[in-house]
């Protein structure tokens, strides 16, 4: 396997592009949602772009590189999912993604864990 610049892929990056792209097939929810996102290096705004069962892009102003272990807490409004009340979710995931878009940063998270909270 061969990356962009068709270089020869090692075994293990061969094994991350099979990983990502299986999480990218999950479909994707277009939520722009406020969200703090904190790494090692601090918080963060941001906005959600997408979210999916496997993950979330952000939209941010400053890079958090790939590898970077983040938390977020996502506000779902209630009418998005069918509920009285907003659905509070505390999240706690990787970076596996970071790009430049426009002028601000896109950073794609796995999510590992998660906690629904009551709001």
């Amino acid at each position: 396997m061969a990356d962009e610049a068709g270089k020869e892929l090692t075994i293990p990056q061969q094994a991350e592009a099979k990983h990502y792209a299986a999480m990218q097939s999950a479909p994707r929810f277009p939520l722009h949602l406020a969200v703090e996102v904190t790494s090692q290096s601090g918080a963060c705004a941001a906005e959600t772009q997408n979210i999916s069962a496997n993950g979330v892009l952000f939209a941010m102003d400053r890079d958090v590189p790939v590898g970077s272990m983040v938390d977020f807490t996502i506000m779902l409004p209630g009418e998005v999912v069918g509920s009285r009340r907003d659905v509070q979710i505390d999240c706690h995931g990787r970076v596996v993604r970071s790009f430049e878009d426009q002028g601000r940063r896109g950073v794609g998270v796995v999510i590992d864990e998660y906690h629904f909270e009551r709001a």
